[in-house]
């Protein structure tokens, strides 16, 4: 059986799935790209055995339906260097082998059955579904992806929450130090539904999504989720297990309102950070009279840093503690000019906010502060 397909078209699409296969595999067969022909249309699959990535290509030709398995690393080192030519695939699934002929020469690698290659879980008939623009749900994942945790004994806090109700979709990742709550006033349903998105799907995600407008749509049930976009598919068992409540640790009211330009805090502390105790990161905010105080210091090495900066401030003279890291994290992924921190008083978290909200979203990011000694 043969097929001829573009070489760049076929690169680019087994470049994105390669994402999804691990380095070492459960099932060898995991290890392989599944390719099925059906009706001149080209079906790649690959999978992790926990999340399954589908996508699709025309065929320049081909002269019947098969299906079959081959090694991933060897097909890709194989076509990444081609420039744009025909390529043509000679099945033979009797002798296990494909030969591949390109315009200067062919190569033959050995192929596997299919049928071996794991089925993927259908979602039940009573998932739930949500449809969002591609672009809105690429910005959200990569506004939120950041502040997800990496902890063992917590794995609900390792993923994305994607809680829909009545009035909007929050998305929201925690830590429990630093917590990211959007807010997206288009995407609402009658009846309340959630799931936790793990970290690499959300990651390919982010990656693959196309800035074109078109809509994604997510089908979820209680264990796993299809996600469906203009270019392919991705099927990925969801994090069990209860979500905290996040709306319980967003304080209300935080009545010290400090306004300042997002970029030149954001290198401000890029540039006062590296004086910081290593193991805690700390910086002072110290603000009064319209004037942001930066300090940092690391006694065990006699570095201090201190940095002043001008601001719009509406409150009472504050010296809190955060970690540089995180709020450097916090405010690269705003896009605005200018963010709102609004305090209560040391102990208590500290809340940023974009000048502008994006146009029916209300972003919101949390900071819990770090203990200062005067």
């Amino acid at each position: 059986m043969r097929f001829t397909v573009s070489s760049t078209a076929l690169s680019s699409k087994l470049n994105a799935l390669s994402r999804v296969i691990n380095s070492k595999n459960s099932l060898p067969i995991l290890a392989d790209f599944l390719f099925d022909i059906q009706d001149n249309v080209l079906y790649l699959t690959a999978s992790d055995s926990e999340n399954v990535m589908k996508t699709q290509l025309e065929l320049t030709e081909s002269d019947g339906n098969i299906r079959f398995a081959i090694a991933n690393h060897d097909l890709l080192e194989a076509v990444k260097g081609f420039s744009e030519q025909p390529i043509t695939f000679d099945v033979n699934q009797q002798g296990n082998i494909v030969k591949i002929n390109y315009q200067n020469g062919l190569f033959s690698l050995p192929i596997e059955n299919a049928d071996e290659y794991p089925q993927t879980q259908p979602i039940s008939d009573q998932a739930n579904i949500i449809t969002i623009s591609s672009n809105l749900l690429a910005e959200n994942i990569n506004r939120t992806l950041f502040a997800t945790a990496q902890d063992e004994l917590r794995p609900v806090m390792n993923g994305i929450y994607f809680d829909l109700t009545p009035e909007c979709l929050a998305i929201v990742a925690s830590d429990g130090h630093k917590l990211v709550r959007n807010k997206i006033f288009t995407v609402q349903s009658e009846q309340p539904a959630s799931f936790i998105l793990p970290k690499k799907p959300a990651t390919l995600l982010k990656n693959l999504l196309q800035k074109d407008g078109g809509d994604v749509e997510i089908r979820f049930d209680e264990r796993n989720a299809q996600i469906s976009f203009s270019d392919g598919q991705i099927i990925c068992r969801l994090i069990e297990g209860r979500y905290p409540n996040y709306n319980s640790v967003i304080p209300q009211g935080n009545p010290n309102i400090l306004t300042i330009d997002r970029i030149g805090l954001l290198s401000a502390l890029r540039r006062v950070q590296p004086f910081a105790n290593d193991s805690s990161n700390l910086i002072r905010f110290h603000v009064e009279n319209g004037i942001l105080q930066l300090d940092a210091e690391d006694f065990d090495f006699s570095k201090t840093a201190t940095e002043r900066m001008s601001c719009d401030y509406n409150g009472n003279t504050m010296s809190i503690g955060f970690k540089g890291s995180s709020f450097i994290e916090i405010l690269s992924n705003f896009e605005c000019q200018e963010v709102i921190i609004k305090l209560a008083d040391p102990s208590r978290a500290g809340l940023v906010l974009p000048s502008e909200q994006p146009e029916n979203q209300d972003v919101l990011m949390l900071m819990m502060p770090m203990l200062i000694n005067d």
